[in-house]
């Protein structure tokens, strides 16, 4: 078990362990969420949820936690259930792809996919590697991400991604055109990973079910 922010969590050595750095972008995501639409939240490849549930404490706002681990699912849910949030929290184990309803809508999204390069992985022997495989350039699941991300963000929503890189955030750019994100602000912490705002300007409201039953 490991303190995250005010949370205990828990977790073991078939998931990532927690690194307490990233409080930074639950933080980061509970500070865009005061000026943000109503409207619940979104975490993608949540591991065990520790960056969404200390969100989901900070702003009282409803999280969708989804995860392909069905032993990151199992922490996940047991973390919200001793944190007290287990009203607030709904886990959903599978792809992001199968897990999301076309229709779900959400204020915020966090994503903290994995980012380390394939070839790079080796160096990392005490993670599991589908926690931390990010594909060749280390991109492959940001990619899907950011594509959910622009699927699901609700008109005026944000969303903060978490990468490894300053050259990877420097991507970007190209893989956002043309999806109705926007670049909002890129915070470095080297040594440690990098921190993406993003965000959807406010225009005609569409559907916000976003929280669908179980």
């Amino acid at each position: 078990m490991i303190r995250f922010g005010h949370l205990d969590i828990d977790f073991d050595d078939r998931v990532l362990t927690p690194r307490t750095w990233t409080v930074r972008q639950s933080e980061w995501a509970a500070e865009l969420a005061a000026g943000l639409p109503d409207g619940p939240m979104l975490e993608l490849c949540s591991g065990a949820g520790q960056i969404g549930l200390l969100a989901a404490a900070m702003t009282g706002r409803r999280l969708v936690c989804v995860d392909a681990n069905p032993v990151a699912c199992a922490f996940a849910r047991a973390n919200a259930d001793r944190a007290g949030l287990s009203r607030l929290v709904q886990v959903r184990e599978g792809s992001i792809e199968q897990a999301l309803d076309p229709d779900e809508r959400y204020s915020l999204v966090i994503a903290d996919p994995p980012w380390v390069p394939t070839a790079q992985v080796g160096r990392y022997p005490e993670d599991p590697r589908m926690a931390i495989d990010g594909g060749a350039d280390g991109m492959l699941v940001a990619e899907t991400c950011l594509a959910a991300t622009a699927r699901h963000l609700s008109p005026g929503g944000s969303a903060v991604l978490q990468l490894g890189t300053a050259e990877q955030a420097d991507r970007l750019p190209d893989m956002v055109d043309g999806s109705g994100l926007t670049i909002r602000e890129v915070r470095d912490s080297p040594g440690e990973g990098v921190l993406v705002h993003l965000a959807r300007a406010a225009s005609m409201a569409g559907p916000d079910t976003g929280y669908r039953t179980a």
